[in-house]
C-alpha cells in the first residue's frame, strides 16, 4: 500500500529573537507511489523542518501538502492525529523508544494507540521484528540493545500500522558506519517490500545516491541534485 505526496508553495518562516527567518521559501514536491525520495542539503538549509510539514507535525505558513489528495490544512487537530496514527510512519535520528518497554511493546504501542486487536498487534510487531532480525531480542528493553538494533526496533515500530507513508528524518546519522550502511539496507528491503511511498532526510551521499530520485534543499526551495 502506497500513496502520492505532493506539496506545493510550501514556505515557514521562524522568529529568532526579533528577527524572521525564512527557512522555506516556496518547496514544490510530488513522491509517487512506492517511490524513494531522498532530500539532501546543508545543515540548517530545513530538512528537517520540511519534514515535519509533510508529516503534518507542523502547519506551513504558506502553500498545502496533500497525501492521496486529502489536503492536510483542512483537518482539525484531532484529525490530524488520527490521520498521523494510520497514514505516516516516522523515523528520527534517535530512536526515541521508550525506555521502560521491551522492544516488542515499543513495536506494538501504535496498534494499541489505534486499539486494534491485541492478537493482530502483537502478530505484526513479531513478525516485524524477525523481518530486521530481532526474534531473538523481543524482551529486550533499549538500553540492552545497540544503537542498530534500537534504530531497527524504531524501524518496525514506524511500519506497524503498515502506513502508506514514511518519513525518515537522517535515520542513519547517530550510528558508525557499519551499523547505519545495515539499518539503511534494511531500510530499503523493507520500502522494496511493502511498497511504502518514503521520503528521506540524510547528509550521507552515499545513502542519497542509492534512493531513487535524490533532491536537494538549498535557499529554501527544491532542486533535483545534480540541477544548477
Amino acid at each position: 500500500m502506497s500513496v502520492t505526496l505532493l506539496a506545493r508553495g510550501l514556505t515557514k518562516t521562524y522568529q529568532d529573537g526579533e528577527r524572521r527567518v525564512p527557512v522555506l521559501k516556496g518547496v514544490d514536491l510530488t513522491v509517487e507511489p512506492g517511490q524513494l525520495v531522498a532530500v539532501v542539503g546543508p545543515s540548517g538549509s530545513g530538512k528537517s523542518t520540511l519534514l515535519h510539514l509533510l508529516g503534518a507535525l507542523d502547519r506551513p505558513d504558506g502553500g498545502r501538502v496533500e497525501i492521496d489528495g486529502q489536503p492536510l490544512a483542512g483537518l482539525s487537530g484531532g484529525q490530524l492525529a488520527s490521520f498521523r496514527n494510520r497514514t505516516i510512519g516516522f523515523v528520527f535520528q534517535f530512536h526515541q523508544l521508550l525506555p521502560d518497554f521491551t522492544a516488542l511493546e515499543n513495536v506494538m504501542l501504535p496498534g494499541r494507540i489505534a486499539g486494534l486487536p491485541p492478537r493482530t498487534v502483537l502478530e505484526r510487531a513479531e513478525g516485524l521484528l524477525a523481518e530486521v532480525g530481532l526474534a531473538e531480542r523481543l524482551d529486550h528493553f533499549p538500553g540492552e540493545l545497540s544503537g542498530g538494533e534500537r534504530q531497527r526496533v524504531a524501524l518496525c515500530r514506524a511500519l506497524a500500522l503498515s502506513p502508506p507513508l514514511l518519513l525518515a528524518d537522517e535515520p542513519t546519522g547517530n550510528l558508525d558506519p557499519a551499523s547505519g550502511d545495515q539499518v539503511f539496507a534494511l531500510l530499503l528491503e523493507m520500502q522494496a517490500r511493502h511498497r511504502t511511498t518514503t521520503v528521506l532526510v540524510t547528509h550521507n551521499p552515499a545513502i542519497a545516491e542509492r534512493c531513487g530520485t535524490v533532491q536537494r534543499l538549498e535557499g529554501g526551495v527544491l532542486h533535483p541534485e545534480g540541477s544548477p
